[in-house]
């Protein structure tokens, strides 16, 4: 159908490739560890809706743009690697709060640790980490044309029908990690300090991944 064949592998090798860890999953699993499922569920959700403008893009050609044009690239690499590094600075900057108060008050560092997110706000930061990242463009088009038919006479179809089916079962997985996650967190009864230190770890973490993408290379895999 549309020149799409080998679906089940594709499939299988979507989930596999879903499943390595990344900056998506580290945001997933630290909004639920330290604020819930639901926390979670908002930044896969943002997460997906990002995928699916990458999809588009692809599929529509703009994608393309960044595999050819080294300024183009640089440009998007720049913004997105400036903003997962903010996101990791304000996650660091909040912490070291936290942290200063529970050496004080160990009931205000409870109350500055369990002060959750709007759902909006952390929708955005897993909308805006995923859409900025011109790697996730690159790879959609190195990937899904695989499994179209050179000779498919609705090719862009083809790409959103596969791209579709990719997030979906992303959506599947980054869910499916944001309830684990939580669940496992209640069940270790994470303590406000432990937030703390995962927040902090996580930071340091995106600003590693942003420097690591303004240093990318264009075709680097």
């Amino acid at each position: 159908m549309y020149g799409i064949h080998d679906l089940t592998l594709f499939i299988i090798s979507g989930l596999l490739l879903n499943i390595m860890p990344g900056p998506d999953s580290l945001l997933i699993m630290t909004r639920s560890a330290t604020q819930g499922w639901r926390a979670g569920s908002a930044a896969a959700l943002g997460i997906g809706a990002g995928t699916m403008i990458h999809i588009f893009a692809a599929a529509l050609g703009l994608s393309a743009l960044l595999s050819t044009s080294a300024a183009a690239f640089t440009v998007v690499k720049w913004v997105g690697a400036a903003y997962i590094i903010y996101v990791g600075i304000g996650m660091l900057r909040a912490k070291l709060r936290g942290e200063a108060e529970a050496l004080t008050d160990d009931a205000q560092a409870s109350a500055v640790a369990a002060a959750p997110l709007p759902y909006r706000r952390i929708f955005f930061q897993g909308f805006l980490t995923n859409v900025l990242n011109p790697k996730v463009a690159l790879f959609f088009l190195a990937f899904v044309p695989q499994f179209i038919a050179a000779d498919s006479t609705s090719k862009p179809l083809a790409f959103i029908i596969l791209g579709s089916i990719f997030n979906f079962n992303g959506m599947l997985w980054c869910h499916g990690l944001a309830v684990f996650t939580a669940f496992a967190s209640a069940r270790l009864k994470v303590k406000p300090l432990v937030a703390l230190w995962l927040n902090r770890v996580t930071g340091g973490l995106f600003v590693a991944l942003g420097l690591r993408l303004a240093l990318a290379e264009q075709h680097s895999s």
